[in-house]
């Protein structure tokens, strides 16, 4: 299927779109999953717990807000080309790791495997959840559910 194309010129599409990285022909979804990473490498692991949530806060309002433009502007609800949603599931994995590569590593597998795979409620959400926010929630919650585990296997290596 022929997907509509963002305008390049647009900063909401192009926030939407990950800065880009949602264009990737295959697995964008993965694609703009790996552009939150250096975001978070260079400009959020050393912030504040209260700095940190105010990202996450912001990133869910302005996220809601060019997803349900961009959706609306391309006539498709949740274009797999839109990634902010991932950048907002990632961020809120990571949120409160250890620094460290493997934890961002091991952060990236589980949300991936949580936001591929849908398991309830986080599939109910994506499927009844309409709007921006229904682009954002199922992301949302896919990166709860990568961030409870990534808790408990720092918890669970710090016991042995």
């Amino acid at each position: 299927m022929n997907l509509p194309k963002p305008s390049y010129a647009n900063p909401v599409h192009m926030l939407a779109f990950g800065l880009g990285s949602g264009l990737s022909p295959k697995a964008p979804g993965t694609a703009g999953t790996i552009a939150a990473l250096p975001i978070y490498w260079f400009a959020m692991q050393d912030l504040s717990v209260w700095a940190y949530l105010l990202v996450l806060a912001i990133t869910m309002l302005v996220g809601t807000y060019v997803c349900d433009r961009t959706s609306k502007d391309l006539g498709v609800h949740d274009h797999g080309g839109i990634v902010i949603d991932e950048w907002m599931g990632m961020w809120l994995t990571l949120f409160l790791a250890p620094q460290g590569i493997e934890w961002m590593i091991w952060g990236f597998v589980l949300f991936r495997v949580f936001d591929i795979l849908k398991p309830w409620p986080i599939k109910w959400f994506d499927e009844k959840v309409g709007g921006g926010f229904g682009i954002m929630i199922d992301d949302v919650l896919a990166g709860v559910a990568a961030w409870l585990v990534l808790q408990a296997s720092v918890y669970l290596i710090a016991l042995m």
